[in-house]
């Protein structure tokens, strides 16, 4: 292989993991759309098993692989990335791309979520588990990727293992170990709320095991080899998750139970924990995703083009869908007869009053027709971000 065919092939993006980004950002439209719009959809957990329904704790199940495969394809983003740059540039581009995420985390994403102009609550969500992980990454980087994979599946894999460990709430103690381990809500004033709802160490596993995936995307690794690779780690994910699960003993703090019929003892048996995400949850979220690079490997489909649309430009779809799924919400509200004084962005949940919203069919529509909407906006501006030669459009 000469050097200019490395280069064209470490400078040009790889379609399958543009689609498959592009496939669990168009389902994670789903989950938002659910939350805002459904009835009663920010009150009620739908994985609780004694109050769902199997289609509706489908419709939350489906939207956990998003998360892990988002952070995980931007930890391999970072490697591809790193192949026409120096450790230091890669370093110092992870750092301030981390930084600045961790900014749109707390202004711009949460303004989207709550539409409150107080900011009176605050919460830390992917976005922001991304932007530590990238700033943590970027001084990793400079060790052999080996270690960083041993690092990598330590964390994944033994981060369980770290679940009793608590410390007294509201003590400087129990703030860090909620940034680092432990899903946490709380006021901290009578007038502020802040929320941690991606500790990110294990999250930065998942990254990390995401930037050494990116070994194998290297322009010297054959498609064929790649191929059945991605085929051996996406069975042995399944294969793992199953055992595992099935011995229920360790791998996720909540253990499955006999239910009342078979349908919900499955739905037991897949009730895994995201908050943290449990190693049983990363592996059976993870699985599907590397299954389908190997499906799509060396292959274009009709139906690809349209989920690279979204691939292309993760970070502007996934800001814009929030503020067109909150505006909708909002606009039914007022259709439905709401005052203004009754959504109140303060009092109630991203300004959503109980007893109000759809049916899920409802939602169902809602969803396909937020992602429609988006089409022709993602589109235009990847082809407008593509036309860009200056650093700053890596941030956006």
């Amino acid at each position: 292989m000469t050097q200019s065919q490395v280069l064209s092939l470490t400078t040009s993006r790889i379609s399958s993991l543009d689609v498959l980004r592009g496939i669990v950002m168009v389902i994670m439209a789903l989950d938002h759309t659910r939350e805002y719009l459904l009835l009663n959809g920010f009150y009620t957990d739908p994985t609780n098993l004694t109050t769902t329904t199997p289609i509706l704790f489908f419709t939350r199940w489906i939207t956990h692989l998003c998360a892990p495969t988002f952070v995980f394809l931007a930890g391999t983003s970072a490697f591809l990335y790193g192949l026409r740059k120096t450790k230091k540039q890669l370093s110092l581009f992870l750092l301030t791309r981390g930084l600045w995420l961790t900014i749109l985390e707390i202004t711009i994403v949460n303004f989207g979520l709550w539409f409150d102009i107080t900011f009176s609550t605050i919460v830390l969500q992917v976005i922001w588990a991304i932007g530590i992980s990238m700033v943590i990454l970027s001084g990793l980087v400079f060790l052999p990727v080996i270690w960083i994979l041993a690092l990598a599946i330590l964390i994944v894999v033994g981060h369980n293992l770290l679940d009793p460990i608590s410390f007294p709430s509201g003590t400087p103690a129990s703030f860090l170990w909620s940034l680092l381990h432990q899903l946490s809500f709380r006021p901290l004033t009578p007038h502020f709320n802040f929320g941690i709802l991606y500790p990110f160490l294990s999250w930065l596993g998942i990254l990390l095991i995401g930037y050494c995936f990116g070994i194998l995307y290297r322009p010297q690794v054959l498609s064929a080899t790649r191929k059945k690779i991605l085929l051996q780690l996406g069975i042995g994910a399944i294969v793992s998750f199953v055992l595992l699960r099935f011995l229920n003993v360790y791998g996720d703090p909540t253990p499955w139970k006999i239910q009342k019929d078979t349908v919900f003892t499955i739905l037991s048996f897949f009730n895994v924990t995201k908050y943290p995400p449990s190693l049983l949850y990363t592996l059976i979220t993870l699985a599907p995703g590397i299954l389908l690079l190997s499906v799509l490997e060396g292959k274009e489909f009709r139906w690809t083009y349209f989920f690279k649309v979204y691939g292309k430009v993760p970070l502007f779809y996934y800001v814009l869908h929030f503020y067109l799924i909150h505006s909708l919400s909002v606009v039914c509200l007022l259709v439905q007869g709401l005052s203004w004084q009754e959504i109140n962005f303060q009092k109630n949940m991203a300004g959503i009053p109980p007893n109000v919203g759809f049916s899920l069919g409802i939602i169902y529509l809602f969803w396909i027709g937020v992602v429609l909407v988006l089409y022709p906006v993602c589109r235009w501006y990847g082809q407008f971000k593509s036309r860009q030669t200056t650093a700053l459009w890596s941030y956006l």
